[in-house]
Order: structure tokens, then C-alpha cells, then sequence
């Protein structure tokens, strides 16, 4: 196990002159890599993962000295050309990135990099360093992705809802090995009919203060339409989730203080992700859909 921590430095020492030598970016790599690379789209709840970067922003401009486990949140997306809302998140992950990049002192602890071009060649040198993987569908509405089962077989802890290919995540490496939060599927029917994302806006301070900071500006521009959109309609329920996130995050940071304990459960992923093989997945499409005796 300390072998694999050596190896993840390592890859980790390799992104991060990769994007300092290509882009002038510098990471601190004592910081957990916490990687969501895939589609932008609402129901992946990018914005999810945006609003709570807003959140600890926001207590770090109140405390800049809060201890606090150092963190490098790193996205990559591509929007569909008309899909206006997907790239105005685009956008305004980008604009925390260089909010943050003014201020060298809170960039030590809590980091935010959206990389362009996002492409096989970047992913090979970007999984490999991952630590924390995010999947956080709203429960119900990914079918299956597997950039999951790539960053689990490259050591990295699933942050997600059971949703999709995280079910069988979940099932292979066991509740102490993945972060769960959220609401399950049947909860999300439950609540939908009557969701009111402007009660839990005005109910909750942190999310108040997150949101508010999108109406009065990040990096000096404004993103009305991504708070109205949270605030008012919240179709994919960023807000119902938000506390439960939150806690997930903070659960996390805690259990990367001891490295000994999370390199055992990086490793537990790795030796779970066998199941995702392709091997496995023609035999029983064979067996179980087609009826091949062999």
C-alpha cells in the first residue's frame, strides 16, 4: 500500500508539470485531486460540485486561515453547441478558477481547474493522479457511464450517488471504500411533485450565500441565470442534495488524513474493477441476451 502511494505521488508530480510546462498552471500536489471529467450537462450536476467550491470559498474569505484539508478540483467538459445554461456553468467554473488564482493564499487550500480539450491523450496523464472521482448524477437519470470505471481502476474513490455504474461500484468495494450520499431513486420520485428549491434557498444559509455570490458576481461576472435556474426550478434537485454533498466532501477530507487507510481502500477499488472487463461483459451479453452455448 505504501508502494501505490509512492506511484499515485508520482502520477500526480506528472499532471502537475504537465500543466504547468503546457498552460503555466501550478497545483499543489499535497492537495487530494478531485477529478469530474465527463459531459456537461445539468442532470451530472457540474454545478452541484461548483456551488459547494462557492461555499468554501465563501468560509475561507471569513476565515483564510480555517484548517482545512487542501483541495484541486479539476473539470473537464465539452456542452452541445445549443445547450446555453451547460455552457454558462462552463463558464463559471472557469471564472471561480481565476477568482481563486487572485488570491495565492486561499489557492494553497482549495484550488479550481477547468481543463480545455479535454481528449484521451490528457485523460491518460489525468486518471492516473486522480484521488477522488465524482459521480453525482441525480439518482435516477444516468444510465451508465464508465469514465467511473476508469478512474476506479486507476485508484481513484468514487464521490457519487448510487446512480448508474456506481451501483456496481458500490456492490464490488463495499460502504467503507466509496463516498455515497444523496437521494436514492424512489426519494427523487418521492419529492418531485412538490419540490421547492426556494424553500431550501431561504432556509439554508450556506446555500443562500453560495447562490447569492452568482447574482452579485464571481471573477466580475455575474451568473443570473445559473442561480435563477437553482433557485427557482432545480430540475435536477442540486439543492435537495446539497447538504448530504457536503457532509460526503467533508468525510472525505477527513479520511485523507490517514494515507496508510486510503491508499488500503484506493486498492480495494483497483482490485474491484475487474468485474467492468469486457470479457465479463460479451460473455454475459452471450450467455444472458443472445443465448450463445459455447
Amino acid at each position: 500500500m505504501a508502494k501505490l502511494g509512492e506511484i499515485k505521488k508520482q502520477n500526480k508530480d506528472n499532471f502537475a508539470k504537465y500543466l504547468k510546462n503546457e498552460y503555466g498552471i501550478a497545483l499543489n500536489t499535497d492537495s487530494i485531486f478531485d477529478v469530474q471529467v465527463k459531459r456537461l450537462h445539468e442532470y451530472k450536476r457540474q454545478h452541484l460540485n461548483a456551488l459547494h467550491i462557492i461555499a468554501t470559498y465563501n468560509e475561507l474569505l471569513k476565515n483564510p486561515d480555517m484548517d482545512m484539508v487542501p483541495k484541486t478540483y479539476i473539470f473537464a467538459a465539452k456542452a452541445a453547441p445549443g445547450y446555453y445554461l451547460a455552457k454558462q456553468i462552463i463558464k463559471l467554473i472557469w471564472n471561480i478558477s481565476e477568482e481563486l488564482r487572485k488570491n495565492p493564499k486561499l489557492q494553497e487550500k482549495l484550488n479550481v481547474v477547468f481543463l480545455e480539450d479535454y481528449r484521451v491523450t490528457l485523460s491518460e496523464i489525468l486518471m492516473p493522479a486522480a484521488e477522488i472521482s465524482e459521480q453525482i448524477s441525480l439518482a435516477g437519470t444516468e444510465a451508465s457511464g464508465t469514465g467511473n470505471m476508469k478512474l476506479m481502476v486507476n485508484g481513484a474513490l468514487t464521490l457519487g450517488t448510487l446512480d448508474g455504474a456506481n451501483v456496481e461500484i458500490h456492490e464490488q468495494v463495499g460502504d467503507d471504500n466509496i463516498f455515497l450520499f444523496g437521494m436514492k431513486e424512489e426519494e427523487v420520485l418521492y419529492r418531485k411533485n412538490d419540490y421547492k428549491p426556494e424553500d431550501l434557498y431561504n432556509a439554508d444559509g450556506v446555500i443562500k450565500s453560495a447562490i447569492d455570490r452568482l447574482y452579485h458576481g464571481i471573477n466580475g461576472e455575474k451568473f443570473d441565470e445559473v442561480a435563477n435556474s437553482l433557485k427557482f426550478s432545480d430540475p435536477y434537485m442540486v439543492l435537495a442534495d446539497f447538504r448530504s454533498y457536503m457532509d460526503a466532501q467533508a468525510y472525505a477530507s477527513k479520511c485523507y488524513t490517514d494515507q496508510l487507510a486510503w491508499q488500503k481502500k484506493s486498492l480495494l477499488n483497483i482490485a474491484g474493477a475487474g468485474i467492468f472487463s469486457a470479457d465479463r461483459a460479451v460473455d454475459e451479453y452471450a450467455r444472458d441476451i443472445w443465448g450463445i452455448v459455447r
